[in-house]
């Protein structure tokens, strides 16, 4: 898990390089797992509270929801350590929680997003009637904002009784040392390693889909085909009052 714009579909592209990994797309088991939970507080349900056979169902999620995947391992993509959502893991995934973080400097999150406002008219920030990067990015970084919700689910993720079964991995030593990145996480995930192709790389695609990019902006989800750790120019266009706001949050 991590914020957006922080090297989620990069990381994504090149683990699913190994065919026995399958790194998914954003993912909505998580919130069908929630969703089953919270059936659990229905006047139906405590009517007849067969508690048994809904958390047989609640158990049955991933692998019902994977079971036409042909991967040996399959990292997903959810927002594992959203406020109760490690409980559920623990409590129904049937294995130990194994959860990878990627951290990118907040304010380079922010300029990445001001670059796609300015490139793609169709980004939803766009579309929501706010005129300065200002007012964009503070609706990105509100209660709800599609920033805000990740980094509070990433704070959840560092609270002492979780750490241990989280990993960090910095997108700048992603972008610049890859392989020791890369090996960092096999061996976090107790998994083979494999070498891995740093250049040529291709775009996301997993179990024969791409993103559909249209539904929240173009581009969204485009890497570069080539690792390269660049000065983002669009930092500058951070408004003073964003950076006196944000740049003190940190892991």
């Amino acid at each position: 898990m991590a914020m957006p714009r922080s090297g989620n579909t990069l990381f994504a592209s090149l683990i699913n390089q190994n065919p026995n990994i399958a790194v998914t797309a954003n993912s909505i088991t998580l919130e069908i797992m929630k969703d089953l939970f919270l059936l659990k507080r229905t006047d139906v349900f405590q009517n007849y509270p067969d508690h048994k056979s809904l958390d047989n169902v609640l158990s049955s999620v991933y692998k019902n929801y994977y079971k036409d995947w042909k991967y040996k391992y399959i990292i997903d993509r959810g927002p594992a350590t959203a406020e109760g959502n490690f409980e559920l893991l623990k409590q129904y995934l049937g294995q130990p929680v194994k959860c990878i973080i990627l951290w990118r400097d907040l304010l380079d999150v922010l300029a990445s997003y001001i670059k796609w406002f300015e490139n793609e008219l169709t980004a939803f920030p766009n579309r929501d009637g706010r005129k300065t990067i200002e007012e964009k990015l503070n609706l990105l970084m509100s209660k709800d904002g599609a920033i805000a919700k990740e980094l509070t689910a990433i704070q959840n993720a560092l609270k002492p009784e979780n750490k241990h079964m989280c990993h960090i991995v910095k997108y700048k030593n992603l972008v610049t040392e890859p392989e020791k990145c890369l090996k960092s996480i096999y061996n976090f995930l107790e998994i083979e390693y494999y070498p891995h192709r740093y250049h040529s790389l291709d775009q996301f695609s997993v179990n024969g889909l791409k993103y559909d990019d249209n539904i929240v902006g173009n581009n969204m989800h485009t890497i570069k085909t080539e690792l390269k750790l660049e000065e983002n120019p669009y930092k500058k266009m951070l408004p003073q009052s964003i950076i006196d706001e944000y740049g003190h949050i940190t892991l």
